[in-house]
């Protein structure tokens, strides 16, 4: 069976990397539909490199800058596919990308999100995702996604009826808006999983976020979709998706917004490790957050590499 792939691309201000994105969806062996661009009010050349790439299969749209959730919602209205493959303007796929995907979708019809393991691609050089190692229909997404990484938008494919009834994306929301879609979707539908490494995410790309912390102006939330009383595993992930970004809004100063997530997420059973770290970078000056954010982060990793 034939299935027809519209691939979803967010861009603003890319120009070093879109190019190469591009390429690697033209590279596929099994060919999408079309390659929806959306151009997010970049400052850049990154809107001509993408006109000058000659292939019909490639559509530009430009929009004023409204932020990835609503460029991600633009493409998808534009598309005329039945799967919206999702890829950031400064990742790639590997050649059997979307091929995986569609031979997924026959052996396991009927699912919210179809993904595969990735690459991550950083300073220290090119590593594996720490994904599950079974191919099919995952588990349980909620309980499994807190130990292991099973969806980022780069590797992640969504049928279009699906997003028809759960929504798009949280447009206003800067970070998370990936994560918050998952979470509509993991509620009712299942998530299948390949372990194959078939996307390249990368944390070295330009244009990285800002430092500087601007309060999100957006109707959506974490603290609104969690439930207290909700099953144990569903509201875990929300606290933990939630925590995560506070600490990176605490990094770039937003005392307030980070504070009221502690208190919303202060039950937490699973992630007192993240809750205790934003309590107490949140103690912090706000001059000193970063550089502590950004020195914890790359101990981190450089732990995470040796396996320890």
């Amino acid at each position: 069976m034939k299935y027809n792939f519209s691939v979803i691309i967010p861009l603003y201000n890319k120009e070093v990397e879109i190019k190469d994105t591009i390429l690697s969806i033209l590279g596929q062996s099994y060919m999408p539909l079309e390659i929806v661009v959306v151009d997010d009010g970049s400052t850049d050349g990154s809107a001509d490199i993408v006109r000058s790439i000659n292939s019909p299969l490639v559509k530009l749209i430009s929009q004023k800058n409204a932020g990835e959730c609503a460029a991600r919602n633009r493409a998808m209205s534009e598309a005329s596919g039945d799967y919206m493959a999702l890829l950031d303007a400064d990742d790639r796929w590997e050649p059997e990308f979307l091929a995986e995907i569609a031979s997924m979708i026959e052996e396991f019809p009927g699912c919210g999100i179809y993904s595969t393991a990735f690459q991550i691609v950083s300073q220290d050089g090119t590593f594996p995702s720490d994904s599950p190692t079974k191919r099919g229909v995952v588990d349980h997404f909620f309980r499994d996604s807190l130990e292991r990484n099973i969806t980022i938008p780069s590797a992640s494919v969504i049928p279009m009826s699906i997003v028809d009834r759960v929504g798009g994306f949280p447009e206003g929301m800067k970070m998370g808006g990936d994560q918050y879609m998952w979470i509509k979707i993991g509620r009712h539908y299942k998530v299948c999983f390949s372990p194959r490494n078939l996307a390249i995410y990368s944390k070295v790309a330009s244009n990285r976020s800002s430092a500087i912390f601007t309060p999100e102006k957006s109707a959506y939330s974490f603290e609104r979709l969690y439930n207290p009383l909700g099953a144990l595993y569903e509201r875990e992930f929300i606290a933990r998706v939630a925590l995560g970004k506070a600490l990176v809004v605490s990094a770039k100063g937003g005392t307030e917004d980070a504070q009221r997530t502690i208190e919303v997420f202060s039950k937490t059973k699973f992630s007192r490790r993240i809750l205790w770290k934003v309590r107490m970078l949140n103690l912090l000056p706000r001059s000193m957050r970063g550089v502590a954010y950004n020195h914890y982060n790359a101990l981190a990793w450089k732990i995470l590499r040796k396996g320890l």
